[in-house]
C-alpha cells in the first residue's frame, strides 16, 4: 500500500474522480453536488491523497484548509474494485493524521442524505464525527448532511 501527494494528471486519478462526479449525480441535483473537479483540487489550499495497491489505484481523497484551525475532507472516493476492503478507512485515518500534523482543531466534511451515502455517513460516525451546522460556504440543503470531529 502506498500513499501519494498529488497524482492528479494520472488518467486513473481523472477516471475514479470523474465517476464520483458522475456517482454524486445521480444522487443528488446539481446545487447540491459539492464535488471538486481536478482544477480544484490542485488549488494551494488542498492536499489531494491517492492509494495504490501494487501500482493500482485503490482510492483517493482530499484535505482542504478552510483557515489555520479547521479543515475539510473532500472528494472521498474508493476505486469500485477495492470496495468493502479498508480503503476508505486507511485513507481517512492518513488525512485525520495530516490534519493533526497541521494543528488543526476541528476537522469537517459535507456528505449526502440519500441512502447510497449510508456506508460513507457509518464510516465517518466510527471514526467520531457527529453531525454539525453548514460550516465554510454551506448552505442547510435537504441533499447534504454535514459532520465534523474536534481533533
Amino acid at each position: 500500500m502506498d500513499i501519494r501527494i498529488g497524482e492528479l494528471s494520472n488518467p486513473h486519478v481523472i477516471k475514479l474522480l470523474q465517476a464520483h462526479h458522475n456517482d454524486m449525480l445521480k444522487h443528488s441535483p446539481v446545487e447540491s453536488v459539492h464535488a471538486l473537479d481536478v482544477s480544484k483540487l490542485t488549488q494551494p489550499d488542498i492536499a489531494f491523497y491517492s492509494l495504490w495497491i501494487d501500482n493500482n489505484l485503490a482510492g483517493v481523497g482530499a484535505l482542504k484548509a478552510l483557515n489555520t484551525t479547521h479543515g475539510e475532507i473532500k472528494s472521498m472516493r474508493t476505486s469500485i474494485n477495492y470496495l468493502r476492503q479498508g480503503i476508505a478507512a486507511k485513507l481517512l485515518t492518513h488525512i485525520i493524521g495530516e490534519a493533526t500534523q497541521r494543528g488543526y482543531k476541528k476537522l469537517s466534511l459535507e456528505t449526502g442524505t440519500v441512502e447510497a451515502f449510508l456506508p460513507a455517513r457509518k464510516l465517518y460516525t466510527q471514526f467520531g464525527f457527529k453531525e454539525c451546522e453548514p460550516f465554510g460556504g454551506y448552505e442547510l440543503d435537504p441533499y447534504s448532511l454535514f459532520m465534523s470531529k474536534a481533533l
